[in-house]
């Protein structure tokens, strides 16, 4: 299903989880053709927090851009506006997003759509889901025409959910596609996320574009991440070896609980409650320690996610560990 030819478009995408807005709008320029045709003016959003040195020498910092791209003449794209923020604002993103809203209906944009990502338990070999939130309910309806499974509750973190919000107050149309991607690998560019929502946009804005590059990036970065995720589990279970191998005598045997045997519950009967690893205190602080790191730093996940496994606790976490993807970005 194509909308209107002449119904001007604007995607605005940020840095989030997996770089899927960026992949996505970046790669929709270069395809296209596009051109730097404006700027959206950084005043009063960005601050400056370090400065860098290059033999010695202070380089003169200058505040993230906001980018307008668009195709000067006409084919495939002139319906189509792209704005590329290299960071998100660090004060007053509701006055930013007004702001660029603004720009955007004198440019002619009349519908608003973001990317944003969706972290899952989605096995890098298989294909991503797109889900999506409208501003609408006729909006959102579209999308399902597409396919696109409606985002029931949940958040949508940082100027990609802002700026829908912001659409929505001042009654513009407006979409945010949600490409699946693995929660382990969040921090890892996500070219197939990508692909993903620009194969549901083309077709929802009628605009023809390839997308052939594209998946060739995607199955590069396939291909590494499932090389990475052979070589953790080859020395997980190189690791599990050595700690057998240094066991010593006796170390199968049982401890006796304050009921007297291993494994029964009171009265002597066997219980069928699984056994739940013992953790001593350290072990419990240096896990909280861990968790609080990877709320700040998603990346961190993946070490968090290797000790509880190791520990053998992950059932008992694994609430509060997807508890840390499940604000889409």
């Amino acid at each position: 299903m194509a909308n209107e030819p002449t119904k001007t478009w604007l995607i605005a995408a940020w840095p989030g989880m997996g770089n899927v807005a960026i992949i996505g709008a970046g790669y929709l320029v270069q395809a296209l053709g596009m051109e730097e045709v404006d700027q959206l003016p950084a005043r009063g959003h960005f601050d400056i927090g370090e400065v860098e040195v290059k033999d010695g020498v202070v380089v003169a910092p200058a505040l993230p851009r906001g980018r307008f791209f668009r195709r000067r003449e006409g084919g495939p794209g002139s319906n189509l506006i792209v704005f590329i923020g290299e960071a998100q604002p660090a004060t007053d993103s509701w006055g930013y997003a007004h702001e660029l809203l603004t720009r955007a209906k004198d440019m002619g944009a009349e519908r608003i759509v973001t990317f944003a990502s969706m972290a899952s338990g989605l096995h890098p070999s298989e294909d991503p889901t797109v889900m999506g939130v409208a501003t609408s309910a006729a909006v959102l309806r579209e999308m399902q025409l597409v396919e696109v499974r409606p985002l029931k509750e949940g958040q949508i973190g940082g100027l990609n959910g802002v700026l829908l919000g912001a659409a929505a107050a001042r009654g513009m149309e407006g979409m945010c596609l949600l490409g699946e991607i693995p929660f382990f690998a969040a921090a890892v560019p996500n070219p197939k996320a990508a692909r993903a929502v620009l194969s549901v946009f083309s077709v929802m804005a009628g605009i023809d574009v390839s997308l052939e590059a594209l998946n060739q990036y995607a199955e590069a970065m396939d291909r590494a991440i499932l090389e990475a995720m052979k070589k953790i589990e080859q020395q997980r279970g190189e690791g599990e070896e050595d700690e057998d191998e240094d066991e010593p005598n006796g170390a199968d045997e049982p401890d006796l609980t304050s009921e007297g045997a291993p494994g029964r519950e009171a009265g002597g009967e066997p219980s069928s409650k699984p056994q739940q690893p013992r953790m001593d205190y350290a072990t419990r602080n240096r896990i909280e320690q861990l968790f609080q790191e990877a709320r700040h730093d998603r990346s961190k996940a993946v070490r968090l996610k290797e000790e509880l496994d190791r520990l053998g606790v992950f059932r008992q976490y694994e609430d509060r560990f997807l508890d840390l993807f499940r604000r889409a970005e």
